[in-house]
């Protein structure tokens, strides 16, 4: 199986890309969001999702590993399909995913073309329960590799840590450890982050989220 491919890209078509790797070229299969980052010539690290069947070889390719997750995920979901997998990446950053799959919130995913409302509430029903998926090596929006603190420069204060990726989990963990149910939680952080946005400091979405689940 392939993971991970580190190249340079070669060619760009419409729904596919051609990545150069040591003079072998790979073909990739790549939603117009990412397509659109692409550039002939342009040193580049793709996330593969391989789906292997009798009469094909398919490679999928990602700029993130949390969009592949995502990928797999909604395929999960009977009627789901790479075609329809791609068109709801492409409409709804992973952010907006994750939140309307806590929500159930079926107008997202109606937003994508090709999925009807009926494929739209199938799918928001199916993930409003469900854990959001973590990626190959890392938490939602953490980079495989941080970054080291610069010398000579402050640290943020826990309560500036804005509420993405891993963060946004750790304020599921939170309420988790205050005795409320994992999908409860999830659908309270998802709220409060719909209203304050995505940048809102932890402690703050953790305070917004108790209220949220105050009877």
């Amino acid at each position: 199986m392939i993971g991970m491919l580190k190249g340079v890209v070669e060619a760009v078509g419409a729904d596919e890309a051609v990545i150069d790797v040591n003079g072998v070229g790979y073909l990739v299969g790549c939603a117009s969001r990412t397509l659109a980052r692409l550039e002939p010539g342009q040193a580049v690290t793709i996330h593969v999702e391989t789906h292997v069947r009798e009469d094909a070889f398919k490679l999928y390719g990602f700029l993130e590993d949390i969009d592949r997750a995502w990928f797999v995920h909604l395929q999960n979901i009977q009627g789901v399909g790479a075609k329809a997998a791609f068109a709801i990446l492409d409409a709804v950053p992973v952010s907006e995913i994750a939140n309307a799959a806590a929500l159930g919130d079926k107008s997202t995913f109606d937003r994508a073309k090709g999925v009807g409302p009926k494929l739209a509430t199938r799918i928001a029903t199916e993930l409003k329960d469900k854990a959001p998926p973590q990626g190959r090596s890392f938490s939602i929006g953490l980079a495989p590799h941080a970054p080291d603190a610069g010398s000579g420069t402050a640290a943020s204060a826990p309560a500036a840590e804005p509420v993405n990726g891993g963060a946004r989990d750790d304020a599921v963990s939170a309420l988790i450890n205050l005795g409320y149910h994992e999908s409860l939680a999830r659908r309270a952080v998802a709220t409060v982050l719909r209203e304050a946005g995505e940048a809102a400091p932890l402690n703050d979405v953790i305070r917004l989220s108790l209220k949220e689940l105050a009877p």
